[in-house]
């Protein structure tokens, strides 16, 4: 038999918890990955497609991103918007704690010598690597952090927007309708404010902007989604299987969720 900590009620509420720590830990470690990658490299994945070349521009920095909103989707169809919206506000925190520790460590002596051209130390430099991170993590923070907060949160509302509007039906309406809108959300706004606030895009001064821009929003949306519309199985296997797992039944939960806000008004 199991051995259960004091604070675990029971073998099943032992293993609620370890799963959501699961879930909630890879949430979190993406979102830390993702921010600290950010927009360090672009990845040129651009093909041809009826005699056209498309163009695909990734920062390394969206790879790990679509994992973050399946994992909110999990929460929020398991164990409700309330805990969905709470992994959100210490993902913000914790990206926030990251960054101070970025911060404090080129603050603190040694001071190395920084070119005024690149705001960096000299390439033979051995912090060069450091200060590299720290430039372009600290540059993008602000884009990075409100994309985040606005696209999460709008990916936990309308997953329950959904949920309530089909009475608890149609898993892939809401799994992928939530996260069409939020990643297109995130990713318009990060490159935006990446580009007007922290000036961290490598766009070419002699050409016009924002058909460059859309090339960015573009490959990242394009990406997104389609990880997105691939992620649709996995969830659908995933809820089923977990919440016998857990002996939670979403529908339940959603019928309790509608008794504590009142009836629905038909539209």
């Amino acid at each position: 038999m199991e051995r259960l900590h004091a604070i675990e009620a029971s073998a099943l509420h032992a293993r609620r918890e370890r799963v959501f720590l699961v879930l909630a830990g890879l949430f979190l470690g993406s979102m830390t990955m993702l921010n600290i990658l950010g927009i360090s490299r672009f990845i040129d994945l651009s093909f041809t497609a009826f005699g056209r070349e498309i163009p695909m521009a990734l920062a390394v920095g969206v790879l790990p991103y679509p994992i973050t909103f399946l994992c909110t989707d999990f929460i929020s169809e398991i164990y409700g918007r309330d805990r969905a919206n709470f992994v959100v506000w210490v993902g913000l925190g914790l990206n926030l704690w990251v960054v101070s520790f970025l911060w404090l460590g080129g603050a603190l002596p040694p001071t190395p010598e920084i070119d005024a051209a690149t705001g960096l130390p000299p390439t033979d430099a051995y912090d060069f690597a450091f200060y590299r991170i720290r430039f372009l993590t600290m540059g993008a923070v602000v884009a990075s952090m409100l994309a985040y907060l606005a696209a999460q949160l709008c990916d936990v509302f309308l997953f329950h927007f959904w949920k309530q509007l089909t009475r608890g039906r149609h898993l892939w309406l809401r799994n992928n309708g939530s996260t069409m809108v939020s990643q297109f959300v995130d990713t318009f706004a990060v490159i935006t404010i990446t580009h007007f606030y922290a000036r961290g895009l490598p766009i070419d001064p002699n050409a016009d902007l924002w058909p460059q821009l859309w090339v960015f929003i573009g490959s990242g949306y394009v990406f997104k989604i389609v990880i997105a519309a691939l992620d649709t199985g996995p969830f659908y296997l995933g809820v089923h299987y977990l919440s016998r797992y857990l002996e939670i039944d979403p529908m339940a939960e959603h019928d309790r969720d509608e008794e504590a806000v009142g009836p629905r008004t038909p539209p």
